[in-house]
């Protein structure tokens, strides 16, 4: 994914973020559009993702601490395995988080022509080997668009498909939903024509969140941004953004924040009170220490190696970190 243009870049903690907030609503959405300025917290860069003012720390209940890993594109090559389990070692000594949330590629990439089986599963092999630093944490993941391998033989092979990765990620299905407290976090699967939710999925999406009682706070999580900047520069986005925007629209007192990764980018854009967090990839440039557009080593354009923190409170306040990393 490459692009002609990037705006300003914000400089924090040494790392370039683009970092774009946009405050709308639908009857300012011609008059209204801001660039807000990355806040550093604990080394990470960060805002809080709330629908309302936020209430002082002191009478806020924080509940969940979350980690985001997202893009890992594990493979053999430039001792992946090995930067990545320290990476995961550090999170957990660092943030102590309560359980984590892997956004997809989870695996270097299956999807390409030329990928042969011994690869594909040479690479969930690694991914398992590594994600063992986690053998004491819940992992819950979605479905990225390289962890399938789609030249299988046949579709009748075990390893073509979504089925193959869900089986490998141990996802209860495709998508899925799962609560922790009154904190609903719903698994999407965007890998459908155009980059879209199927429709028996946006139906059970509709349909979970008609159940969903008072006081009750959603967090979604799909590969690929629903709404954001970064598509803006690289593509990769949702197709069906306006309906689901709709959907959380008829909810918007319990949507807090959707999480996503794809396009490698950190992003955060707020649009009706509900925050869209594109957070980087565990992979910066897959790995590799960049190219020509690269602001640093290891970095995708303007944004490092990285992961997020989410600190999910009782009220539905929501503060995302991005954390570099340099692993």
């Amino acid at each position: 994914m490459k692009c002609s243009w990037c705006p300003d870049l914000i400089r924090s903690s040494g790392a370039f973020v683009l970092h774009l907030i946009m405050n709308i609503n639908r009857r300012s959405l011609l008059k209204t559009a801001g660039m807000a300025a990355v806040a550093v917290a604990a080394g990470g860069t960060g805002v809080l993702a709330s629908a309302t003012d936020t209430p002082s720390s002191g009478s806020r209940k924080k509940i969940w601490t979350v980690a985001h890993i997202t893009d890992v594109h594990i493979k053999a090559a430039e001792d992946a395995p090995e930067r990545f389990k320290s990476c995961l070692k550090h999170i957990i000594a660092k943030h102590k988080p309560d359980f984590f949330l892997n956004g997809g590629d989870a695996i270097n990439d299956a999807s390409y022509d030329h990928v042969v089986r011994d690869e594909v599963t040479e690479q969930w092999s690694i991914w398992d080997q590594c994600i063992q630093e986690l053998k004491d944490y819940e992992v819950h993941s979605c479905i990225g668009n390289h962890d399938t391998w789609w030249k299988a033989p046949s579709t009748s092979d075990p390893m073509y498909g979504k089925e193959y990765v869900v089986k490998r990620l141990k996802m209860p299905y495709r998508y899925y939903r799962f609560s922790k407290k009154n904190w609903h976090f719903f698994i999407l699967d965007g890998n459908n024509a155009n980059i879209s939710l199927d429709e028996e999925q946006y139906r059970w999406l509709e349909d979970e969140f008609g159940r969903l009682t008072t006081g009750a706070q959603v967090l979604l999580m799909s590969h690929y941004p629903i709404l954001g900047t970064t598509q803006v520069l690289v593509g990769g986005g949702h197709s069906d953004c306006k309906k689901l925007k709709d959907l959380f629209y008829r909810y918007r007192d319990k949507v807090r924040v959707c999480l996503s990764g794809h396009n490698h980018l950190s992003d955060e854009t707020e649009y009706n009170g509900v925050r869209y967090c594109c957070n980087g990839a565990m992979s910066g440039f897959w790995w590799g220490k960049g190219d020509a557009e690269s602001k640093g080593e290891g970095y995708y354009l303007e944004t490092p190696p990285g992961y997020a923190i989410l600190d999910l409170y009782e009220d539905g306040t929501v503060e995302n970190t991005y954390f570099p990393h340099t692993f």
